[in-house]
């Protein structure tokens, strides 16, 4: 029997709800008044479309004393999201991003805990060119011995990683249409770039904001630099 995909993506084809779900990729959990504020609509709008979106398997909520925060279900959520994106119509701007928060979203955000965007685009694609990782099939990258060895360096305990559907994984990213890292070594490569101060995540958004320590810390150990483009700060 084939999967009745109709349901969640019914859920997901309507504006509100779509938007706020593109509110959530970054992973972080957030009240229904923030979510209501990003898909422009009251309160009681958020409250049923959160409810619907809850009932329907695509968000978990939390509860805090008497609030509830919510967040994506799990990455498999974040990931459709994301293809989706890819899917859909080109946004016309986004050749040339004409305001300040277009341009910082298509240079570097977070996309469910890892890094995407220009920036992360390139990180991944520096990662390759240097045989720390290598592209496999089913969307896949694996680590090689150089690559655990740089991971351990950063921080990162590449063997300690565990996830079913792969450490180490290819995603499309929707403003670049090329691949960014993704899967659980995503997430901690993220995690451990920021604690060294190379990051700095936006509080309210998904953008990433480079330090000046971070552009040098990228340059001298990937080559990658964005500072031509006014990533860094």
């Amino acid at each position: 029997m084939d999967a009745n995909i109709a349901t969640p993506a019914a859920l997901i084809g309507d504006p509100t709800r779509a938007a706020m779900l593109q509110a959530l990729q970054d992973g972080r959990a957030q009240p229904a008044s923030a979510l209501a504020w990003a898909a422009g609509v009251t309160a009681q709008a958020a409250s049923n479309h959160l409810s619907k979106l809850v009932d329907g398997g695509l968000l978990a909520v939390e509860r805090e004393g008497r609030h509830r925060y919510y967040r994506l279900a799990s990455a498999e959520v974040a990931h459709v999201i994301e293809a989706l994106s890819v899917l859909a119509t080109p946004v016309r701007s986004l050749a040339v991003p004409r305001s300040p928060k277009a341009r910082a979203l298509r240079d570097a955000r977070c996309c469910y805990g890892h890094l995407a965007g220009r920036l992360g685009v390139r990180v991944c694609e520096a990662l390759v060119e240097r045989d720390l990782i290598r592209p496999e099939a089913d969307k896949l990258y694996a680590v090689t011995d150089e690559g655990r060895a740089w991971f351990e360096d950063l921080g990162v305990d590449v063997g300690a990683l565990r996830s079913p559907r792969g450490v180490a994984r290819q995603c499309l990213d929707w403003t670049e249409r090329r691949h960014h890292l993704a899967g659980p070594l995503g997430v901690r490569m993220l995690e451990a770039m920021t604690a060294r101060g190379w990051f700095v995540l936006e509080a309210q958004g998904r953008a990433v904001r480079v330090t000046a320590a971070g552009e040098r810390a990228l340059r001298e150990r990937l080559g990658v630099s964005l500072k031509e483009e006014r990533v860094a700060a």
